[in-house]
């Protein structure tokens, strides 16, 4: 069978580039993530649901510190664009919100409802919304940070490589940012089965692929990826953090050994994780 992307066959990719066909008990550890996420929903002080767009979907939740003035972490889900919510994913809340930070939880459509160009455009607008309006929440919009897996770390991609001043915003309206496992070349995604879903095409592959739109310099960047993930799925992650550090961003690689995409996001409940320390120490949070 002749190769389609890089060196990978049809039936390779959808092993390096298809996690669910890469971890066999997937469903277990996002029922982890799901449990812990309903705890917090429930046990923590929030606002849920508030709206920054126009449709359903595209809401956040927000889980403000204790104190004014501290600094915000925005989080985007992951789910390949096609699935997945904010809802399953507040499982990290407790831990930032305790150490001092105000946590929103993002949402945004789905694929094939809508497609990856209207996604990061929604993302986009969920920094915005963010950034103009979370003092009301007792969060500092001069303290931004963005970190997201998956999909959510290919949404962080894309919102770095924003300008934001062509939206009347501070060029430097992210003051730090992590992207976790994320999907930085989109020409991968056009040949394995998901795409039936996200119908992602060669032009909005080029149009939101990271590695072709790099971030501009100035916000530094967590990149981590787990070491256990097929080595397409790393190689992304690594080349990624490569283009970077060519652009001189301020940029760390972390790969988590035994990590693969289902336990990364779930690095965040660990205080002791050196993901979660690195993020700690980027939004200025104790250890």
């Amino acid at each position: 069978m002749a190769a389609v992307y890089k060196n990978y066959t049809l039936k390779e990719l959808e092993v390096h580039f298809n996690p669910q066909n890469a971890v066999a008990d997937h469903a277990s550890w996002s029922e982890k993530r799901n449990a812990a996420s309903a705890a917090n929903r429930k046990k923590l002080k929030g606002f849920l649901d508030v709206p920054y767009g126009a449709s359903e979907r595209q809401k956040l939740d927000i889980f403000p510190a204790e104190k004014t003035g501290a600094p915000v972490l925005i989080y985007f889900h992951g789910g390949y664009w096609r699935s997945g919510g904010k809802e399953q994913n507040a499982h990290f809340a407790d831990l930032f919100v305790a150490r001092g930070a105000t946590v929103v939880v993002a949402g945004y459509d789905l694929c094939p409802a809508v497609t990856v160009t209207d996604i990061v455009r929604q993302a986009r607008s969920a920094v915005a919304w963010v950034y103009k309006n979370i003092s009301r929440y007792g969060g500092d919009p001069a303290k931004l940070h963005i970190a997201g897996i998956s999909a959510g770390g290919h949404l962080v991609a894309m919102a770095l490589a924003n300008d934001w001043q062509k939206e009347g915003l501070p060029r430097d309206i992210i003051k730090g940012a992590t992207a976790i496992t994320g999907v930085y070349d989109l020409d991968a995604v056009l040949h394995i089965g998901v795409n039936q879903e996200i119908r992602l095409t060669p032009q909005a592959a080029r149009e939101n692929s990271p590695l072709l739109h790099p971030p501009l310099p100035g916000a530094p960047l967590i990149v981590a990826v787990g070491g256990a993930e097929p080595e397409g799925w790393r190689r992304q992650s690594q080349d990624f953090f490569n283009l970077c550090r060519e652009r001189r961003i301020d940029c760390q690689f972390f790969e988590i050994p035994g990590g693969h995409h289902y336990s990364m996001g779930l690095e965040l409940i660990d205080p002791a994780s050196p993901l979660t320390r690195a993020i700690f120490k980027q939004i200025g949070l104790p250890a």
